[in-house]
């Protein structure tokens, strides 16, 4: 990366460290359950219209949801980021959302600020997606084809007790199952593990149930498990590193914690990632002792460092078109099995 896009991306976070550190902890204060995040989207939509970016509010029917781009009307690919901030029941930010909200934030305004710079070409959206705790915000947002229609990527992070390139969260793929015989049925899929290899011992195992049933009534199966996955990380770990961050191995990585995301359905729409990064807790995500972490000066420093990484990621998606293609090419092959 160039110095002075790499500049411009640390100015711009910098500049705003005071009015990001308010936005969350008014978010941290004030804790709203999914799909009633009446005061944070408000807060975070008005926030992002007065630095200039078109905010549609209430996007795909959620009156929680907002959606804020910005484009210099050059050509260029499109970057997605997603700032989530929706609360837990009776635990308040113990997922640490009030800082996803801002690591989004801080993120497209960095890109903003290179696009009027006329540094790269292209287009920034920031999706608000409530209700990640179960409720299918990014899902919703999917079915009504706001990603696929503003990003030919997509990027967010997520706090955790580590720094893992892939947020330590549950193995996941879908296949398309069809039966032919006297009358033809199609259906789609889900297949879950804790891991990768447990997740292809289970797909065998499924796949041997669904032959079975196929003997057993006299017909014939196809089953088809979809290409697409989550793209490693891109060069997210390569601007940590520069950070100072270092990362332990993935399988020790899951050893420390682990969760599950919607942000994974849209790692099936479009290439996406997600890492985890580290802020100092005494607990797990989802404990009384992350939602007290979340709101220290130590997780805002961490989440501003993780969000310069990550815009730096998008800014070399925008700007190398050989990142761009070797991106795609891992989104369409999908994870190795």
């Amino acid at each position: 990366m160039n110095s002075e896009v790499a500049n411009v991306i640390t100015k711009t976070i910098s500049n705003h460290d005071e009015e990001l550190r308010s936005l969350s902890l008014k978010i941290h204060n004030n804790p709203e359950l999914g799909y009633e995040e009446y005061k944070a989207s408000a807060l975070l939509a008005d926030y992002l219209e007065d630095k200039g970016f078109a905010v549609t509010r209430g996007a795909a029917g959620m009156p929680t949801s907002f959606i804020a781009e910005f484009t210099n009307g050059k050509p260029g690919r499109r970057v997605a980021f997603c700032s989530e901030y929706d609360a837990l029941p009776g635990v308040g930010h113990a997922c640490g959302h009030n800082i996803i909200a801002i690591s989004g934030v801080a993120c497209a305004i960095a890109i903003k600020a290179l696009l009027e710079q006329n540094l790269l070409g292209g287009s920034v959206s920031l999706f608000g997606t409530p209700a990640e705790e179960g409720g299918n915000g990014k899902g919703r947002f999917l079915q009504n084809n706001d990603f696929q229609k503003r990003a030919d990527v997509a990027l967010m992070i997520h706090p955790a007790p580590v720094d893992s390139i892939v947020g330590p969260a549950l193995a996941i793929d879908s296949a398309e199952i069809e039966f032919f015989g006297r009358s033809s049925h199609a259906a789609h899929f889900l297949a879950r593990a804790v891991t990768r290899t447990q997740l292809v011992e289970l797909k065998s195992k499924l796949e041997k149930c669904f032959e079975a049933a196929a003997v057993a009534t006299g017909c014939q199966v196809k089953i088809s498990w979809l290409p697409q996955g989550p793209t490693e990380g891109l060069c997210y770990k390569q601007y940590m590193e520069e950070e100072g961050v270092m990362f332990p191995s993935p399988e020790k990585a899951s050893e420390i914690t682990s969760s599950s995301s919607d942000f994974g359905k849209v790692s099936y729409a479009l290439p996406s990632i997600q890492p985890a990064y580290k802020i100092q807790t005494e607990g797990p995500n989802h404990t009384i002792s992350f939602e007290q972490a979340a709101r220290t000066k130590n997780a805002h420093v961490a989440t501003l460092r993780a969000a310069r990484s990550l815009a730096k990621t998008a800014a070399t998606v925008l700007l190398d078109s050989n990142v761009y293609k070797e991106a795609l090419e891992e989104f369409k092959r999908g994870k190795s099995q």
